[in-house]
């Protein structure tokens, strides 16, 4: 239900935007026979509401398709679909199971799902590699600050995660960590500003470039990492407060094992959360970051194609985009009760 609403919003907010796809590929070449072409082949010579159920089949993975005209917008023609048949209807129709159909780009003609695929990975290890780095560093730094409650160390770690981590957007601290450790420290760090995971060497031919991922992968995860250093903190306070937490302590265990076996484990639903959420946000939101270290991902992609009125990979970027929002929280259920038993017994 969630995707179905996030289609219906993307498809209606999009037709509403001025301009006309065919003009926008065929440029100087442009007629009225092959505009008509193009509106045939797009469907956008139909109703809207025609055009938002053509759009729903072609996204759903069982769908009803035309085997026999070639003429019709639901012709099922291979170009465009991987299909299995699974029944006839009648002498025309048939349903059958198929991958999504995203359409394709109006300026490279490239399949959508086929551009997804291409950039999805280097997004996805950038969000990976950033999260990775805020929930590894923001957890110890939590319960560090925890432990020493109050203290110059704990007021210190605070000031960090206010100022630096939460107020300063993007943007910002991507220029700033792109100019101080790549341009002015580049000799210190051999980092670069700029790259990708895999460049093309002219002898070796494509290399991965694992220190590239370093400086994005920082300025990405910065924020997580404030988010995490305050939720562990909080939480681990509270948790350290409880009846059963005194009881293990009165038992005679060390300070180190209530922290790490009894109160860490029951401190980290509230961190679960936050981590799982920015995870998905960091695969939807690296737009920034991937333009100005010039990191070949989907975020990177999707500038490209709203600079260039390219719908149809705005849209289609935006569909995976919850979908993975979805997957994660599903996921993040699960954790749940891995974490806290009582979960599963309510």
């Amino acid at each position: 239900m969630v995707l179905w609403g996030v289609i219906t919003a993307i498809f209606f907010l999009f037709n509403v935007l001025p301009g006309d796809p065919a003009l926008l590929m065929l440029g100087e070449r442009a007629n009225k026979d092959a505009v008509d072409a193009i509106h045939r082949d797009l469907g956008t010579d139909q109703p809207l509401v025609k055009q938002y159920f053509n759009y729903l089949n072609d996204l759903s993975p069982i769908s009803v398709h035309n085997q026999k005209s070639e003429l019709s917008f639901w012709y099922l023609n291979s170009q465009k679909y991987s299909w299995f048949p699974l029944f006839n209807l009648g002498e025309n129709y048939t349903c059958v199971l198929k991958f999504p159909y995203l359409r394709r780009s109006y300026i490279t003609r490239r399949d959508v799902a086929d551009i997804i695929k291409q950039t999805l990975p280097e997004t996805a290890v950038l969000a990976f590699t950033a999260i990775l780095i805020a929930s590894l560093i923001g957890i110890f730094l939590g319960v560090v600050t925890a432990i020493n409650k109050n203290s110059l160390l704990d007021k210190s770690i605070f000031v960090f995660a206010t100022v630096f981590g939460m107020s300063a957007p993007s943007f910002l601290v991507g220029l700033m960590v792109a100019w101080l450790f790549g341009y002015v420290l580049t000799s210190y760090t051999g980092l670069s500003p700029s790259g990708s995971l895999y460049e093309i060497d002219v002898w070796n031919g494509e290399e991965l470039k694992l220190k590239n991922l370093i400086l994005p992968a920082v300025t990405l995860g910065v924020r997580p990492l404030s988010i995490v250093i305050q939720l562990t903190r909080s939480s681990l306070l509270d948790v350290l407060s409880q009846d059963y937490i005194r009881t293990a302590k009165a038992k005679g265990l060390s300070f180190g094992k209530v922290v790490v076996k009894h109160a860490l484990k029951n401190a980290l639903n509230p961190v679960v959360t936050a981590i799982s959420g920015w995870f998905a946000s960091l695969m939807a939101g690296a737009v920034f970051v991937e333009k100005i270290f010039s990191w070949k991902g989907i975020g990177n992609e999707v500038v490209e194609a709203l600079s260039n009125n390219d719908l149809p990979v705005v849209m289609g970027a935006t569909l995976i985009f919850a979908s993975i929002f979805v997957v994660i929280n599903i996921f993040v259920d699960i954790i749940y009760g891995v974490l806290d038993p009582r979960v599963r017994i309510k």
